[in-house]
């Protein structure tokens, strides 16, 4: 329940601020890719794009990057964790087989202790 509110708390002016910020930048920019165009032929007439749509673009973009390069940087964590696991699982299925070996006693008692399946070595 707390995170629920702390997420309106949080996402309400988010919003608010964004639908703010689309409204007051409305006009339109032309965006150029070619840094070598002479001035004049930015001011030529044409047609433009909402300042607003360009920033969000911007900012997408970035979140992309940064996520893939994130993920990058990651990959040797998870490349030992998925070790780790494998090892895991690799000693849970050794674990159980010594104790389907030597737990059962000879009268058909319970499997015996992990303390008394550690004494076999």
């Amino acid at each position: 329940m707390v995170k629920r509110i702390a997420g309106w708390v949080v996402l309400v002016p988010l919003c608010a601020a964004l639908i703010i910020f689309c409204l007051a930048n409305r006009q339109l920019v032309v965006v150029n890719f070619n840094p070598f165009i002479s001035s004049e032929a930015l001011t030529a007439p044409g047609f433009g794009v909402p300042l607003f749509l360009v920033i969000f673009a911007v900012l997408l973009v970035g979140v992309l990057l940064g996520g893939v390069a994130t993920w990058f940087a990651q990959s040797a964590h998870r490349r030992k964790e998925r070790q780790w696991r494998r090892e895991a699982d690799h000693l849970s299925k050794e674990l159980d087989a010594l104790r389907k070996t030597y737990g059962q006693r000879p009268e058909g008692r319970a499997l015996l202790d992990v303390d008394d399946l550690a004494d076999i070595r």
